[in-house]
């Protein structure tokens, strides 16, 4: 069969072509529509690549004639850019906090003019956000499988600034500083406050954990099968990932009682919220048997 790939752009230079493709539309898939289109121009690879037609986007592993397309119809390209996989992404953007707070914490002269002896609340602090950002990229390299291939480089920046900047310099610089440091009255806690925090982050770091390898073996590697999630949290609400977060950096926020960790706990639960109405509409969407009494992400309210 033919299909005419036409250019989203009027300007384009290379598009519209004609490709001959082997079989019919209900035997030819979008992907291999994507590999002759990249036999083509090496630089459009699949995960740069977006098809429509009729504005609706083409699936990889559909085929033609789920979108109604015949022989000598077309369909529209748009590049998406230079693109960077997710692993990546994520790598990048956790691996932010991981230079940032130690620089701050070990190298107080450079930001505050003078060294000093870090209080036990600091010290604390530290080992948290250090031991949530090495989870973190530990879960990226070893229990994440990624549904979606790549992200647009262009995206990487604003990404990494909400780590980079928000969870570390901000975080860094205030609750690291001198006014936190041993002896001040601002950095004063009780034992049993500062442990109720611990106990705090432990078990929501933890239960994040396990969330996540519960929605690892919903996939097998190398598919894109899609189950509803069962189990510890799950019972509850459709992401106790994001809840289990939400505990994480509240525990870091009341052991600092500092308004930069206060600022990102806002900002981040905010974003989570955000993602997981979008997740929740999406599950009850796909699945018509999925828990009707499961909130989004805060269990009995939202």
């Amino acid at each position: 069969m033919k299909l005419v790939i036409a250019p989203r752009s009027a300007k384009s230079r290379k598009f519209p072509i004609t490709l001959d493709l082997a079989g019919t539309p209900s035997e030819v898939t979008v992907d291999q529509v994507q590999a002759a289109i990249a036999a083509k121009f090496p630089q459009f690879y699949p995960d740069r690549q977006r098809l429509t037609v009729d504005k609706v986007a083409l699936d990889s592993g559909k085929t033609l004639a789920s979108y109604n397309l015949k022989d000598g119809d077309s369909v529209t390209f748009k590049d998406l850019g230079p693109q960077l996989s997710w692993r990546t992404v994520f790598l990048v953007e956790y691996g932010g906090p991981l230079v940032v707070h130690p620089i701050f914490y070990y190298l107080p002269s450079l930001f505050y003019g003078k060294d000093f002896e870090h209080s036990w609340m600091q010290q604390v602090a530290f080992v948290m956000v250090m031991l949530h950002f090495l989870k973190r990229e530990y879960e990226t390299v070893f229990v994440h499988r990624f549904s979606h291939g790549t992200m647009p480089l262009r995206n990487l920046f604003k990404n990494s600034a909400h780590y980079h900047i928000l969870s570390g310099f901000n975080l860094a610089y205030w609750v690291y500083g001198p006014w936190n440091a041993a002896g001040t009255d601002l950095a004063t806690r009780s034992d049993a406050f500062v442990y109720g925090c611990i106990a705090l982050f432990a078990f929501a770091e933890l239960s994040n954990l396990h969330t996540h390898f519960t929605l690892r073996n919903l996939r097998p590697p190398g598919t894109k099968i899609r189950k509803i999630p069962r189990g510890y949290g799950f019972d509850l609400v459709s992401c106790p990932n994001y809840f289990f977060e939400t505990l994480a950096w509240s525990a870091i926020s009341l052991l600092t009682l500092s308004w930069s960790a206060h600022l990102f706990l806002v900002v981040a639960v905010g974003q989570m919220y955000i993602w997981a109405i979008k997740k929740h509409k999406g599950y009850r969407k796909e699945f018509s048997d999925y828990p009707r009494g499961r909130k989004a992400m805060f269990p009995l309210i939202a």
